[in-house]
């Protein structure tokens, strides 16, 4: 198969790059600026690939003609530790984030859409349960919290849209992973996310679509 992964040099991305190249399947690695720990990976069906989902630009000369499964991982976090409250978010802050979490995976399957289709494949997008309204008891967190929440929203209208040319769409929840984005103070490994993620993929068609499920094949409620 091949499979496009976003923000696939380090954490979750990585992980996934590791678990399909050891399937035999050909993937494509997209990372922003560095390649980071791709450049250690020495295989024959890996194309590492500099794409900033930031921008409107894409490199579509360099990916394949068909995808049969792309996951939109890439993302940021945003202000740490106070920079996300109430009284101290910024509308600049709102924007950057929101941009690369929500905007970021739309840019691509705008971009991919018609390798996607060509293969029927399956979109798999990276959002978080602190996007979710039903999950949230603690507040705060402004930016990362609303760009995951529109992620849920935007993923459910690219399954609706997607639906009728045989693609299936669904929003994942990984977890909290012990990556760079948590400081390595998560609870899951990386290995044990990406184990259950990719087995949510390879089901994909057993959800409902657009649905949110975590790494654990657990709907998340929204």
């Amino acid at each position: 198969m091949n499979i496009l992964i976003t923000g696939a040099n380090r954490g979750i991305g990585l992980g996934f790059v590791r678990h399909y190249l050891s399937k035999g399947d050909s993937v494509w690695a997209c990372y922003r600026s560095d390649p980071g720990k791709l450049g250690d990976i020495h295989a024959r069906h890996l194309y590492t690939v500099k794409w900033d989902i930031a921008t409107d630009d894409g490199p579509l000369g360099e990916l394949p003609d068909s995808i049969d499964i792309l996951i939109n991982n890439a993302g940021i976090y945003g202000p740490e530790k106070d920079g996300q409250s109430l009284e101290n978010i910024t509308t600049r802050a709102m924007h950057e984030v929101f941009n690369v979490d929500c905007t970021g995976p739309l840019r691509v399957v705008q971009r991919l859409k018609s390798r996607v289709v060509a293969s029927k494949g399956v979109i798999a997008n990276i959002s978080s349960k602190m996007g979710s309204s039903a999950d949230n008891t603690s507040g705060g967190t402004y930016a990362y919290r609303a760009a995951k929440a529109g992620l849920v929203i935007v993923s459910k209208s690219m399954a609706v849209d997607l639906a009728p040319f045989g693609v299936h769409v669904i929003t994942l929840h990984p977890g909290w992973v012990q990556t760079d984005m948590t400081h390595q103070t998560g609870l899951v490994d990386v290995e044990t996310s990406v184990a259950g993620l990719t087995q949510v993929i390879a089901n994909a068609q057993s959800y409902a679509a657009g649905e949110f499920i975590a790494f654990d094949g657990r709907v998340v409620p929204y």
